[in-house]
């Protein structure tokens, strides 16, 4: 189970309205922990959920204030993300032959899930999104400057 688990069943999907989460202290601390985060202030969800003929469709927007540590210094960095996500659930992906099967995706594909635990977990697609959307690795302004200063002439030397 996700450290932000929201599971909507699948019945009630259509039935909901606006779904708006907001991460208490101690979610916030276990997201940071799973995405390698030094500190989550804020993390927010508002997302509509609605019912399609093959599942759902998810769609919202996380909002997240946090720091990462630069790749280069380690020092923190401070970050405000809203970052917007438009999730398919289907009931079944593929048949057992067709998941063996050599397949080529488009763009409308990538974001294609399959339903499980019968429903959608709008609380871990908000974290996956949010975590997709980190920038891997991250630079403090002044990182050249303080690499400088250190010797370091290049980042490979």
């Amino acid at each position: 189970m996700s450290e932000f688990s929201h599971l909507v069943p699948l019945d009630a999907i259509g039935r909901i309205g606006p779904i708006a989460l907001d991460a208490d202290a101690a979610t916030r601390d276990a997201v940071a922990a799973r995405l390698g985060l030094e500190a989550i202030d804020r993390l927010a969800v508002a997302a509509t959920l609605e019912r399609t003929a093959v599942g759902a469709r998810l769609r919202g927007t996380v909002s997240a204030a946090l720091v990462q540590n630069c790749a280069a210094t380690g020092l923190p960095l401070t970050r405000t993300m809203n970052e917007a996500f438009d999730l398919r659930y289907v009931e079944t992906l593929a048949t057992p032959e067709e998941a063996d099967a050599e397949i080529e995706l488009g763009d409308e594909d990538c974001d294609i899930l399959p339903l499980e635990q019968g429903g959608v977990d709008v609380g871990d697609a908000a974290v996956q999104s949010l975590a997709l959307a980190l920038d891997p690795f991250p630079r403090h302004p002044d990182a050249d400057r303080i690499l400088a200063e250190k010797g370091v002439l290049t980042e490979g030397q």
